[in-house]
């Protein structure tokens, strides 16, 4: 009888947990994307109409825009792989001083806006920029590299940490039976290495696919993607069966990154079960390569288009000059703005303040529920629904998020047009998935024994949760946090459509900017998006330095 009521009340706790994050994602993702999606597929009378799915997709247009997402999609993710793998091994699998401010050094262009990472690109490759003599400002290969920028730090993270884990016997057999270094890569190392370098490519060629900022920044008008036509669909056209439509087409396409990424983590969760944790080796003679060319990739890709922002920010037709981060203070210089870009900072951080709250206590919930070890099949199945139903606001682009939340939260019984609130639950939506996956691995680590154990001791399930989960919770969720501030201090694609008048955020603010020929205005926004890129600079590397350190990481 105890232990009935016991699994009573446990499955009681579950389903209360799971109501308030479910409400959450139905009322602030799925209501506002079903509605956008249907604007397109329902008659003015309320029938159904399918005709625009012929109309958009018989157009050239259509296809044409279907078709560049796609291959530069795919460019940037190989690219990324190809300078991202030396990376990885360097910066994980070697031991050497300053290792762990490297990794935070490639850490920030991840949570750098999108906006702010395609100024920088301009800043650099623009006509009068450093390398203007390239000619390729406006260029898909502008757009790439700045995918590449952007993604470089993830093809790293992901692939290096699984590649320290990984137990090197193996290799040194090989090599002592005579396999040079290609050859123990190619037949040993690289097939291990696979389920963690098709995560990691599926994830990247979701962000490239959706690279929002970058794309309507770099490419403007001539060099749209998916995204970036749902944006002028619905804001310059009112297009929105043609958008829904793309909606569509761009739904389908990430959720099978998604599965994808999802089957390959979970085949590399169990290869690392099988092998135990190596501690990185000192840097060794073969080594030197892979440090040089992890050295260029960091400097070129990742050092200098932050350093050319950085001076385009200081010079004014040619002169070294303060006044640009002077203008920050003073909204009169330009008639695009209502506030000061610091006033726009100050409301970002605190929309990002209530943000990364309300997507922590949603996805803590989450992630408590899909890491239990249900014995039952079913379980674990309901489970795997749960977490990919989470995930789904990868799927959806942020200015479909964004536009349906005007759509439907603009009458009673639940009018939010006027309400500061809808911001940041906008942008928890992007910033949940993240936090999910950010916090799940952490607790799927911990030996289910351990639980069990415990249990059979005596100890309450609260106990358990405090003594067992508590410590590995409290290390992720202070990383998850980070991240999620980052993301959302860098939001545009929702933020664009939602924040008005005095309480625009400062990405919004710098595309305004950016958007105007005047050069004073391009010099604000320059400066202002080294002021953001600082301080989610600061929040990700105050986030590592604070992260404990792990096995085989130098202090």
């Amino acid at each position: 009888m105890k232990n009935l009521r016991q699994r009573v009340a446990r499955v009681g706790a579950g389903a209360a947990g799971l109501g308030v994050p479910l409400a959450f994602l139905t009322l602030f993702f799925a209501w506002p994307a079903a509605t956008l999606i249907a604007k397109g597929f329902v008659a003015p009378g309320g029938g159904l109409d399918l005709s625009g799915l012929g109309e958009v997709l018989s157009t050239p247009r259509t296809w044409r825009v279907i078709a560049r997402t796609l291959w530069m999609a795919l460019l940037g993710t190989c690219v990324s792989l190809l300078v991202g793998l030396p990376g990885a091994y360097a910066l994980y699998c070697c031991r050497f001083p300053g290792q762990r401010s490297l990794r935070a050094l490639i850490s920030v262009p991840f949570v750098l806006p999108t906006v702010v990472v395609g100024v920088a690109f301009r800043s650099l490759l623009a006509p009068q920029g450093w390398l203007g003599f390239l000619n390729l400002d406006g260029t898909p290969t502008a757009v790439i590299t700045a995918m590449v920028f952007f993604n470089y730090s993830l093809v790293v993270r992901n692939v290096g940490s699984f590649w320290a884990q990984i137990d090197g016997r193996r290799a040194q057999v090989a090599a002592c039976l005579g396999a040079r270094p290609l050859r123990v890569f190619t037949t040993v190392t690289f097939p291990t290495l696979l389920p963690a370098i098709a995560s990691a490519a599926s994830l990247v060629f979701l962000y490239c696919a959706t690279s929002f900022g970058i794309v309507l920044i770099l490419g403007g008008s001539k060099l749209t993607t998916v995204e970036s036509e749902i944006y002028m669909l619905t804001t310059q056209y009112l297009d929105l069966r043609s958008a829904s439509v793309l909606s569509i087409v761009q739904l389908v396409v990430i959720a099978l990154s998604l599965i994808v990424a999802e089957a390959a983590r979970r085949r590399g969760t169990q290869a690392v079960a099988l092998r135990s944790s190596q501690a990185g080796h000192r840097v060794r003679r073969g080594d030197v390569w892979t440090l040089v060319v992890s050295a260029a990739v960091i400097l070129v890709l990742v050092v200098l288009p932050l350093a050319a922002l950085v001076w385009r920010s200081l010079h004014q037709r040619g002169r070294f000059t303060f006044e640009h981060y002077l203008k920050l203070a003073d909204s009169s210089f330009t008639p695009a703005l209502r506030v000061s870009p610091l006033q726009a900072l100050g409301h970002s951080l605190l929309v990002a303040l209530v943000a990364m709250m309300i997507a922590l206590s949603v996805g803590v919930c989450v992630v408590l529920l899909v890491t239990r070890h249900p014995r039952s099949r079913a379980g674990r199945v309901a489970l795997s629904l749960v977490e990919s139903a989470f995930m789904l606001p990868l799927g959806v682009s942020a200015v479909t998020v964004g536009f349906g939340f005007l759509i439907t939260m603009n009458r009673p019984p639940l009018d939010l047009r006027s309400s500061w609130i809808l911001v940041p639950c906008a942008q928890a939506v992007v910033a949940l998935p993240l936090v999910v996956r950010l916090i799940a691995p952490s607790l799927r680590a911990i030996n289910p024994r351990l639980r069990e154990a415990a249990a059979s001791l005596g100890a309450s399930d609260a106990r358990i949760m405090a003594t067992i989960d508590g410590p590995v919770l409290l290390r992720s969720v202070g990383i998850a946090a980070g991240f999620a501030a980052a993301t959302s201090l860098g939001e545009f694609g929702a933020t664009s459509f939602l924040a008005k008048g005095d309480s625009v955020t400062l990405p919004v603010v710098i595309y305004r900017l950016i958007s105007r020929p005047d050069a004073l205005d391009q010099g604000v926004a320059m400066a202002s998006c080294v002021l953001l890129a600082l301080v989610c600079a600061l929040l990700i590397t105050c986030m590592e330095w604070l992260r404990p350190a792990e096995i085989g990481e130098t202090v």
